[in-house]
């Protein structure tokens, strides 16, 4: 199957595969939800880890995606929405978002009161794959909606309503950060809800997949310099030698997207990575680091063919 293929250049196991593959012909996707299948922009990169998440939706539970940032949380959640041929319903979290905000509320329509329905009950409906982003930031009373639909009741009960079951192909995935402001610890009934996966950090290898995914066209010079950039900004990261404002690896390939536009690659890596620091000193350091790598007088041409 064409759109399994990456996991078979990988050297994913052939019995996952197949068994996803079985899963993708055995659930139809409504047809009120198919643009809600989206090819990601990259595959994701990592026999272990897609091994580990495919194993566990295969099995009905639900995935806990954590670490630090850039290590590719929200990329692999939509690989495996892809991987399994399901709709993707996004919930990002934040210190407001309440119970009705997942299961819907009610609203009036051709003169009667009904129920606008939530992400989190499209998602149930539908079969699709709910990716639950920064679940760590939600408040106690908005994640206590989420207990039943996680557990082994895979059912909602909305209040003034009925109680639905969830489509046997639903999913939940849930992403979190450490340290992000605005975080806290999630309580231990949660947790137990989901399988936890702890993603490891970027390393050369899984970033010249990423970059040659990209941008084919681009040199192999300028490819190590802009990898190197992100490697050197890492480890300084994990010194504690700067924060993780600078560790935006969105804003690398948007850096090198932008390049090809015309712009010159130390005023792209300014926009997408130096300027990602508001502290005069971090951005010194951040500055002298790419320096290091992308020099001041490097045109597009010294990037891209």
């Amino acid at each position: 199957m064409e759109e399994l293929r990456f996991l078979q250049e990988q050297g994913v196991s052939a019995r996952l595969i197949e068994k996803a593959a079985e899963f993708r012909s055995a659930y139809e996707v409504p047809a009120e939800a198919a643009h809600r299948v989206v090819k990601p922009s990259i595959p994701f990169y990592g026999k272990d880890i897609l091994e580990m998440a495919i194993a566990g939706i295969l099995k009905g539970e639900n995935l806990l995606l954590t670490g630090p940032k850039a290590t590719g949380k929200n990329i692999l959640a939509e690989n495996l929405a892809y991987i399994f041929n399901r709709p993707t319903y996004n919930v990002s979290f934040h210190v407001n978002t309440n119970s009705g905000d997942l299961i819907g509320t009610d609203t009036f329509e051709n003169n009667e009161v009904r129920l606008r329905k939530g992400s989190i009950y499209q998602c149930a409906e539908h079969g699709g794959f709910g990716i639950l982003d920064e679940i760590n930031m939600a408040k106690n009373d908005a994640v206590s909606v989420l207990h039943a639909t996680l557990d082994y009741r895979r059912s909602i009960d909305v209040p003034g309503y009925d109680k639905i079951d969830l489509h046997p192909a639903a999913r939940f995935i849930g992403t979190m950060n450490y340290g992000y402001a605005g975080t806290k610890e999630l309580n231990e009934a949660l947790v137990s809800r989901f399988l936890v996966i702890d993603m490891p950090p970027q390393n050369e290898e899984t970033l010249h997949f990423i970059f040659g995914q990209m941008f084919p066209e681009a040199k192999e010079k300028a490819v190590e310099q802009f990898i190197g950039v992100f490697l050197d900004l890492q480890l300084k990261s994990m010194n504690s030698e700067i924060s993780t404002k600078a560790l935006d690896l969105r804003g690398l390939l948007a850096a090198m997207k932008i390049v090809d536009a015309g712009l010159s690659p130390w005023q792209a890596v300014r926009m997408g990575v130096v300027n990602k620091t508001f502290d005069i000193f971090e951005k010194e350091i951040v500055e002298d680091v790419v320096r290091t790598r992308i020099p001041t007088e490097w045109t597009r041409e010294d990037v891209y063919e």
